[in-house]
């Protein structure tokens, strides 16, 4: 059984392309996953943040802060 030169082309970009694909929806779902528990900025970063400011921060303002930043991820 042999293939023609084409077909072994066309089949090689097929699975480069299948291939790219799998890979970045399996690298985006990893990374939304780890984000999700392990997120980059938490309740105590804002407060120090506020402190670094010279304010002293209210909880409605850091859950303000809070869901901004959930809701932009």
């Amino acid at each position: 059984m042999t293939i023609e030169v084409w077909q072994f082309v066309l089949y090689l970009i097929l699975c480069l392309i299948a291939g790219l694909a799998i890979g970045f929806f399996g690298a985006r779902a990893l990374m939304k996953r780890e984000m999700e528990k392990n997120p980059p900025v938490n309740e105590a970063m804002i407060r120090a943040m506020f402190s670094q400011m010279g304010r002293k921060p209210s909880e409605a303002q850091i859950r303000a802060v809070m869901n901004s930043m959930k809701k932009n991820m």
